[in-house]
C-alpha cells in the first residue's frame, strides 16, 4: 500500500514528553538544563551555572575563572548523591560536558513547540483511495492504510487496529528506548571513567616497580662495585710487597756491586806500584780485603715465579650466569615492600657485604 508523505508526524504525546522532561530537570534550580551541561564523576548532570554556584558557596576563597590568580582547585559534593567531586585549578570549567544531554534537550525542545492536535495538521491521504485519510494501522502488513483498503482494498484479510493507539504504543516505546539509552549511555560513560582510572593505576604502579627495579640493581652494582675496589686494594698490597722485597735485593745488590768495583780499582792501582817495598805496605791489606769481598754471602734472589700474580684471578662465569638469571616473581610484591621498608630504615648502617652474592669472596 502506497500513500504520500505530505507532513512531519507528531512525535510524541503529552503524557511521553513529560517522562521525559523529568529526567532533564537539573536538581539545583529545578528547572530544565540550561547548557553548558556537564557530567560529575560520580555521573550526574548539572547547568554548569549550577554547578558553579554549588562549587562557589563550598569554595569562597575559590578565584574566579576570570581571575589572574593561579588557584589550586576544590572539591563539593554532588547534590543528588553526595558523592565529593575534586576539581582542578580549572573550577567547574574542567568538568566534562554532556553533549548527549544537551542534544536530547534541543531535540525535545523542537518537539514541545509544535501542537500536538494543531486544527490546520495535515493528514496522509490514500493514493489508492485518494479521498480517505489515513486513519487505522495494518498490524499484519506494518504500514498505516485507510478504512477503505481494510474493506475493499489490499488489506481486507489483515488485523488492523486504529491509528492512535498505534502512534501511542510506538510513542511510548521509542521514549523508553530513549531512556533506556540515555542510562546505557551512563553506565557506558562510568565505565569508560573506570577504566581511564585502570589505565592511571597501570602507568603509577609500573612507574613503582620500574623505581624499585633501578634500586634492586643499583644495589648489586654498588655491592659489585664495593668487592671490586676490595679486590683491587688486595692486589695492590701483594704488589707493594713484592716490589719493595725486590727493591731492596736490587740495592743491596748494587752496594755490593759498587764496593767490589773500588775495591777492584784500588787493587789494580796498587799493582801497578813499581816500588816493591811500597807494594808489599799494601799489598797484605788489599788481599785480605779481596778475600773478605769474595767471601760476602748475598741475600738470596727471588725464586722462580716470585713475579707472578696469576693467584688474583677471579673467577666471575658463574656468578654472571647466575645473573643472567634474575627474572620477576610475582608472587614476591609483598616481600618486595617490606624489603624496601627495612632497607630504607637500615641504609645508614648495615654494609652491603651481607648481600654479595657468592664468588666474589
Amino acid at each position: 500500500m502506497n500513500f504520500a508523505v505530505g507532513f512531519k508526524p507528531l512525535l510524541g504525546d503529552a503524557h511521553s514528553m513529560d517522562n521525559l522532561e523529568k529526567q532533564l530537570i537539573c536538581p539545583i534550580c529545578l528547572e530544565m538544563f540550561s547548557k553548558p551541561v556537564v557530567i560529575l564523576p560520580c555521573q550526574h548532570n548539572l547547568c554548569r551555572k549550577c554547578a558553579n554556584d554549588v562549587f562557589q558557596a563550598s569554595n569562597p576563597l575559590w578565584q574566579s575563572r576570570g581571575s589572574t590568580t593561579v588557584s589550586s582547585g576544590g572539591r563539593f559534593r554532588c547534590p543528588s548523591c553526595r558523592h565529593e567531586v575534586v576539581l582542578d585549578r580549572h573550577g567547574v570549567y574542567g568538568l566534562q560536558r554532556n553533549l548527549l544531554v544537551e542534544n536530547i534537550i534541543d531535540i525535545y525542545k523542537q518537539e514541545s513547540s509544535r501542537p500536538l492536535h494543531s486544527k490546520a495538521e495535515q493528514h496522509l491521504m490514500c493514493e489508492e483511495h485518494e479521498e480517505e485519510k489515513i486513519n487505522i494501522y495494518c498490524l499484519s502488513c506494518e504500514v498505516p492504510t485507510c478504512s477503505l483498503c481494510k474493506v475493499f482494498g489490499a488489506h481486507k484479510d489483515c488485523e488492523v487496529a486504529p491509528l492512535p493507539t498505534i502512534y501511542k504504543r510506538q510513542k511510548s516505546e521509542l521514549s523508553d528506548g530513549i531512556a533506556m539509552l540515555v542510562a546505557g549511555n551512563d553506565r557506558v560513560q562510568a565505565v569508560i571513567t573506570q577504566m581511564e582510572e585502570v589505565c592511571q593505576t597501570i602507568e603509577d604502579n609500573s612507574r613503582r616497580q620500574k623505581q624499585l627495579l633501578n634500586q634492586r640493581f643499583e644495589t648489586l652494582c654498588a655491592v659489585l662495585e664495593e668487592r671490586k675496589g676490595e679486590l683491587l686494594q688486595a692486589l695492590a698490597r701483594e704488589q707493594e710487597q713484592k716490589l719493595q722485597r725486590v727493591r731492596g735485593l736490587i740495592r743491596q745488590y748494587g752496594d755490593h756491586l759498587e764496593a767490589s768495583s773500588k775495591l777492584v780499582e784500588s787493587a789494580i792501582q796498587s799493582m801497578e806500584e813499581p816500588q816493591m817495598a811500597l807494594y808489599l805496605q799494601q799489598a797484605k791489606e788489599l788481599i785480605n780485603k779481596v778475600g773478605a769481598m769474595s767471601k760476602v754471602e748475598l741475600a738470596g734472589r727471588p725464586e722462580p715465579g716470585y713475579e707472578s700474580m696469576e693467584q688474583f684471578s677471579v673467577s666471575v662465569e658463574h656468578v654472571a650466569d647466575m645473573l643472567r638469571t634474575i627474572d620477576f616473581q610475582p608472587g614476591a610484591a609483598g616481600e618486595e615492600e617490606d624489603e624496601e621498608v627495612a632497607l630504607d630504615g637500615e641504609e645508614g648502617s648495615a654494609g652491603p657485604e651481607e648481600e654479595r652474592p657468592e664468588g666474589l669472596h
